[in-house]
C-alpha cells in the first residue's frame, strides 16, 4: 500500500507561484506513475501533470510552460512547481500514484488564486 501526503497549497495572488509536495510512503522508483490532478469547484477532476518511474513527464495543455513536475528520490517526494498562476488554476490538487494494478490518492491540498 502507498500513502500519499500533499502539502504546499494556499492563497496566492494572480501571477504568483506555489510549490506543491507529495510525500510517498514508499520509494518513488517502485511507483509506476505519479500524477497531479486538480478539481475546480463544481467540475470534474482533471489531469495536470504526470511522471513515470523512468522519469518521463507530461503536462496538460493548460499548464504547459507554467507548471513543472519534479522529484527528490531521497525524500520519496514529488513536487509540482506552479508559476504564473491565474484564477482558473484554483482547485483542490491531488497526488495520485499507480503501482501495479493499484491506484492511490492523497487527501488533496487547496490552491486559491483570487480574481
Amino acid at each position: 500500500q502507498v500513502q500519499l501526503v500533499e502539502s504546499g497549497g494556499g492563497l496566492v495572488q494572480a501571477g504568483g507561484s506555489l510549490r506543491l509536495s507529495c510525500a510517498a510512503s514508499t520509494s518513488i522508483f517502485d511507483i509506476d506513475f505519479i500524477r497531479w490532478y486538480r478539481q475546480p469547484p463544481g467540475n470534474e477532476r482533471e489531469l495536470v501533470a504526470a511522471r513515470t518511474s523512468m522519469g518521463s513527464k507530461a503536462y496538460a495543455d493548460s499548464v504547459k510552460g507554467r507548471f513543472t513536475i519534479s522529484s527528490d528520490n531521497a525524500k520519496n517526494t514529488v513536487y509540482l512547481q506552479m508559476n504564473s498562476l491565474n484564477p482558473e488554476d484554483s482547485a483542490v490538487y491531488y497526488c495520485n500514484a499507480i503501482k501495479g494494478s493499484y491506484t492511490y490518492w492523497g487527501q488533496g491540498t487547496q490552491v486559491t488564486v483570487p480574481s
